[in-house]
């Protein structure tokens, strides 16, 4: 054992199939305890002496067990049922903010009295610095509408915006005027008309940045909720604010369960998990550089995972101890020491080509690669939400502007899915433009599939038209 913040592993051993247990554990995203927390929420209302809050917060947990999965059905429930009503409830009840049917939406008003309050050098960064970085990458990932021609016809695909989309920005332990762009520019790249913005009350009165940003978007529909109640607003609609066709952003465990059991009612662009970095090193790397990076993903969370992956045991030992000398200086130490410790490792592999297929194996979300032969070894990972490469390409650099969007696949599912991007906010729609000879052409085609599949039907209503 040690009483480092994180430790060294050697491929193989008891220590390190453990910390595989911890992590496939992580990975899994499924339902969580909630403790005594809800009895915490219960007596918060019960102290308020609002008979209204109270009566509605004892319905609302009669009979519930404390688990995310059972509280998050629950508040869709209520939010279908109940619509702006049952907002301004789970609002009051969860996150302690008064909020009122009237102030649901933020008005134009409130909205440039905070952008106001925003740091102008902060604000002229964005503008000049990050905004165009991110919209000259997106808009390189448009696609266009297509027609081939054939015989007087021809058959094609629309390329066409959603019409209305949601963008989950959100505001607990941190708030993140970052992932607001990151939403909102493929978003309006693809021409998407109607976008609303939610956040957890209390996030734009706490960082004016993401008002001012809001105005520079030109995103004016803005609404103060929060958690799984925001996503099943956004996925039924209430009085106050209108149904969308699809909503977007990262967020907890209560935001990504509300995702997953509300997707069929509304699209959704992923179910994400707790951040992750896995950082490939071989002894070229500077510790000191493996070792920040690896605090910058710490403190996100306690459930966020930083692994650094080598083949050099030296290495590996030079990088702990950056770790502890880096991490007293940090004002979310104890955030990034209790992510460390329980999903942070220094594992050490016996090559470097091992170290690439186990890396490869865990579809990370952020992968950063500083080793000797960085290109070569980057390009042998196939399965990466994000890919860094060299030394001068910290997660940070992604994060906020190097133009690749930063809402990416967690938890292994880089496997199959990707980054956030202008694909999100677009659908495709088939055109098949007719003629007589285009038909007659195809005709034999689809009359023999027709009868064979046993669907007459479809086979005359084709030859009806050689009648």
């Amino acid at each position: 054992m040690t009483d480092k913040a994180i430790r060294v592993f050697e491929i193989g051993s008891d220590d390190f199939a453990a910390f595989q247990k911890r992590i496939a554990a992580r990975a899994e995203r499924g339902d969580v305890p909630l403790g005594g927390a809800p009895m915490e929420y219960l007596a918060r209302a019960r102290a308020s002496g609002d008979g209204e809050l109270i009566a509605w917060a004892e319905q609302f947990y009669e009979g519930l067990p404390s688990m995310a999965e059972a509280t998050v059905e629950r508040v869709i429930q209520r939010v279908a049922e109940q619509g702006d009503r049952a907002l301004c409830m789970l609002t009051r009840l969860f996150d302690d903010f008064p909020l009122t049917q009237n102030r649901i939406l933020v008005a134009p008003a409130d909205l440039q009295k905070l952008a106001a309050q925003a740091d102008p050098a902060a604000l002229k960064t964005c503008k000049e610095d990050v905004l165009p970085r991110l919209k000259r990458f997106h808009a390189r990932q448009k696609l266009e509408s297509f027609d081939i021609e054939e015989a007087g016809g021809s058959v094609g695909s629309r390329v066409q915006p959603l019409q209305r989309v949601a963008l989950y920005v959100p505001g607990g332990k941190a708030f993140y005027p970052s992932t607001l762009m990151m939403t909102a520019v493929p978003a309006q790249v693809a021409g998407v008309r109607e976008i609303a913005v939610f956040t957890p009350p209390g996030a734009l009165e706490k960082t004016p940045l993401m008002a001012a940003l809001l105005l520079e978007l030109g995103l004016t529909e803005v609404y103060r909720v929060g958690g799984a109640q925001a996503v099943a607003a956004a996925a039924f609609g209430t009085g106050k604010i209108p149904k969308v066709h699809k909503v977007v952003g990262p967020g907890n465990i209560f935001v990504a369960l509300a995702k997953r059991l509300l997707y069929g009612q509304v699209d959704i662009d992923s179910i994400a998990g707790p951040s992750e970095i896995v950082v490939l090193f071989d002894r070229s790397a500077k510790p000191r550089h493996v070792a920040a990076d690896l605090l910058a993903q710490a403190e996100h969370d306690e459930h966020a995972a930083a692994i650094g992956v080598t083949d050099d045991a030296a290495a590996a030992q030079a990088v702990q101890e950056e770790v502890e000398k880096q991490l007293t200086a940090l004002p979310r130490k104890d955030i990034a020491r209790s992510s460390l410790t329980s999903f942070g490792g220094l594992l050490v592999v016996p090559s470097m080509n091992f170290g690439v297929r186990f890396v490869d194996s865990l579809a990370p979300e952020h992968v950063e690669v500083i080793t000797a032969h960085s290109e070569e070894h980057a390009a042998a990972i196939r399965h990466a939400g994000a890919i860094f490469i060299g030394p001068f390409a910290p997660e940070a650099f992604g994060d906020y502007c190097a133009g690749p969007n930063h809402v990416l696949p967690t938890s292994g599912t880089a496997t199959w899915a990707c980054a956030l991007s202008v694909y999100d906010f677009v659908r495709h729609v088939s055109i098949i433009r007719g003629s007589r000879e285009m038909l007659a052409a195809s005709r034999k085609a689809i009359t023999t599939l027709a009868r064979t599949e046993g669907l007459e039907a479809h086979a005359r209503s084709v030859d009806v038209r050689f009648e």
